[in-house]
This record gives C-alpha cells, structure tokens and sequence, in this order.
C-alpha cells in the first residue's frame, strides 16, 4: 500500500493507493501551520489510523511546498513555518520506524501526471502549474529530476528572458520575488501574474477570471492584455523547452483552465525555438488537485 500526503499551509490531504495504483482512501485535515510537534503527531497519528483499517504498514511519501536542504534535510518552506528548519524526514522515520520520502509538492504533480496510463511511456515529462505562483517538475523515464541541491524545476525562479523583456516594452513592470531577487518569471507567467500585468498596464485591479471573460466578449483592454501575455508565455515556455526538450508537457494550475492557452502556444512557441526543434505535446493535468497526493504516494514505487 502507498501512502500519500499532500501537505499545504492550510490542509494537509492524505490518500492511501493499492498496488495498481487505485486510490482507496482519502482524509483531509487542517495544517498545525505553527506547532512542529503537533504537525509530526497529525502525520503520525493518520498513518496509524491507515495502518489499523487497511492492515498494512503503507509507504510513506510526502509533498510539500518547499524542499529539503540536499545536505542537510532541514525544510525549507515559506508556507508552512512550523516545518521550516526542521528535520521532518528523519523526525517522521524515528516515530514510525521505516522509510519516509520527500519531495517539492509541484515535482510530486509532475510524477503523478507523468504516471497517467496516457503517458507512462513517455521517456520525459515537464509539469509546468500556472497556478497563484508558476513552477514545475521534470520527469525523465519515469522518476524525478531533483538535481544537486532539490531544486530542478523551480523553473519560476529563472529571470525574464531578454526577449521577454523587449516585448513587455519601455514600460515593463521589474516585479520583486519572495525568494529576494526582482524579475523571476514566477511573477508575470502565474495566475498572479497574469492580474499583476493587467494591473500595471491598465491601473485596475481585476480577478484573472474577469479579465478572460472580459476578453471572450472583445473588451479591447483585456484582448491586448491577453495578445500581450500569450506572446509572454510563449517567449518563455521556448525558453524552457529549448533548455529542456521534453517530450511531452502538462499544465496543471488554476490558469490552465483556460483553454486560449492549448490554441496559442503550439501556433506561437515555434519562431522561438532552435530551427530543429518541434513544439512539444501541450496538455492540460488530468488529475488537477489530486496530483499531488498521488505523486508524493508514488514517490515509494520507483
């Protein structure tokens, strides 16, 4: 049996998987986001709740929004601070007495998308989440890429191409990033960015949906902005796919959902890239917001 926990600042979300990979359990329960001790006693407390109703010592893997000091293991993550700095690994071994995995709650999409029947034999997936930050995982024959320090993928904390920077114009906005540094792509391909755009070239203050309906009806503003920021995406996805050529990439995030994005890309992206190279497939998740509970449950499996 695996055992997956997708743990977030507010919930954390718990699903027990079978050895056809099959979900057969799922809980939810508030995140102890400030008490670290509380935090390890939920976990622990619903792996032996699992353990008891299924007969079974399950695998254990965990997302989370953050990532593990390569050296260390320390996490380190803004969204849940009773988690920053500690050991939860080895802190969750000692409890339970066997092996617990790890890994960046966007890396657990990717592998959960990549794990799909529809694209188990891909030889690489990229899982790119547009959602309130931009970021990702890389899959390649089936398992993730995390690099030396855990931090392949965190694709959103790259800087704005140069190409990028000339298309936005004289008047481009240089946004300032919650990792220090000003730029990143994080803040301008995101769902927040997306509004932080239109606010900055227009002065109003719109939810990302109302711009998109706004731009189905031929409001001019929100057309522009969406010309504008579709030409963005593309600059940038040519960018990533040229440093990574995968064979297959997957959307996942509250901005995916917008279907303008499957039309756009494949016509745009090509002009960017090497004269080589071919636009890869563009899909959007399939399995949306239970991704990264079944990624962290297969983190076990490889």
């Amino acid at each position: 049996m695996y055992y997956g926990f997708d743990i977030g600042g507010t919930k954390i979300e718990f699903g027990a998987f079978d050895e056809n990979l099959q979900r057969i359990a799922t809980e939810r329960v508030a995140t102890p986001s400030a008490d670290y001790d509380l935090l390890i006693e939920t976990i622990v407390s619903l792996i032996n709740k699992y353990d008891t109703q299924l007969n079974c010592e399950g695998k254990i893997g965990i997302g989370i929004p953050g990532m593990e000091d390569a050296d260390t293991g320390a996490i380190l993550t803004s969204n849940i601070p009773a988690a920053k700095g500690h050991f939860l690994k080895q802190d969750l071994q000692a409890k339970l007495a066997r092996e617990v995995s790890i890994d960046n709650d966007a890396n657990c999409f990717a592998l959960s998308e990549a794990w799909d029947d529809d694209l188990k034999d891909e030889k690489s997936v990229l899982g790119l989440i547009l959602g309130t930050g931009f970021g990702g995982g890389i899959v390649i024959n089936g398992q993730v890429f995390t690099g030396r320090n855990n931090v392949a993928g965190e694709m959103g904390h790259t800087r704005m191409p140069i190409d990028g920077w000339f298309h936005l114009g004289v008047n481009a906005p240089l946004f300032e990033c919650g990792c220090d540094k000003k730029g990143c792509i994080d803040n301008y391909l995101s769902g927040r960015g997306f509004e932080q755009l239109y606010a900055h070239y227009y002065g109003e203050t719109l939810k990302a949906t109302e711009i998109i309906a706004n731009q189905a009806v031929g409001e001019q503003k929100a057309v522009e902005h969406v010309e504008r920021f579709m030409e963005l995406l593309a600059i940038c996805f040519a960018n990533l796919f040229t440093a990574f050529d995968p064979h297959v990439v997957v959307l996942g995030g509250g901005l995916s959902n917008y279907d303008l994005i499957y039309e756009e890309l494949p016509k745009r992206i090509p002009k960017h890239l090497l004269s080589v190279a071919k636009v890869p497939k563009i899909i959007k998740a399939k399995h949306g917001d239970s991704g990264g509970v079944r990624g962290a449950a297969f983190l076990n499996i490889l």
